[in-house]
């Protein structure tokens, strides 16, 4: 089935906030390249963090939890990707390290979701707890949104190094669903082409 694209919103139609349904329509993330302070302050981040976690999940098995980098612990987070990338990648210089110290520093909050699986569950098929972990994302990227700040879902090497997770805290059978970073978009990305409906759209 050929997929038929809409037409892209202009700038200043994105992330429309006079209402839910105009936010949804017009949502679109931000670049964590160019996110900067002010970040959600403790109470905006708990806020944030109690919306991002109201999601479909069945059998109430909460399988996901959050890890926050901020301040000084970006930093620290920054030193563990250093370390591992240099032992990946021996031959790179301090220019593509120091670019990788700065990853977690590029907003002034990012949140690690973590997907934490019941293996073995008699009822509940992992597959739909993953899906519930990416449920998570989506809602923390909306609510930073329309909470006035940028927000970005990405994952990168770091998402998948199994030495990283395990220095970020991470056990066995966890993953990260996405780190999410949040801040003050410094300029706003043009929109993207979207699919139209009836061309991905198929009546039983």
């Amino acid at each position: 089935m050929p997929v038929e694209l809409n037409e892209d919103l202009p700038v200043e139609a994105l992330n429309d906030r006079s209402g839910l349904l105009e936010l949804l329509e017009t949502r679109r993330s931000a670049s964590a390249k160019a996110l900067t302070g002010p970040g959600p302050d403790a109470a905006e981040l708990e806020r944030l963090l109690k919306i991002a976690a109201r999601v479909p999940d069945h059998g109430k098995l909460t399988p996901w939890r959050f890890i926050v980098f901020e301040g000084e612990s970006r930093d620290r987070a920054g030193d563990v990707l250093v370390r591992r990338y240099h032992e990946l990648h021996p031959g790179h210089g301090e220019e593509t390290l120091a670019q990788q110290r700065q990853m977690f520093s590029r907003a002034p909050c990012v949140v690690a979701v973590v997907s934490s699986p019941v293996a073995d569950h008699p009822k509940i098929p992992e597959w739909e707890q993953l899906m519930s972990a990416g449920a998570v994302c989506q809602n923390l990227v909306i609510a930073a949104t329309a909470m006035g700040y940028g927000a970005q879902w990405i994952t990168g090497w770091y998402a998948f190094d199994t030495q990283v997770l395990a220095a970020f805290g991470l056990d066995a059978g966890e993953r990260i669903a996405g780190y999410i970073y949040i801040g003050t978009p410094t300029e706003m990305q043009g929109d993207r082409p979207r699919p139209v409906p009836a061309s991905i759209t198929t009546r039983f």
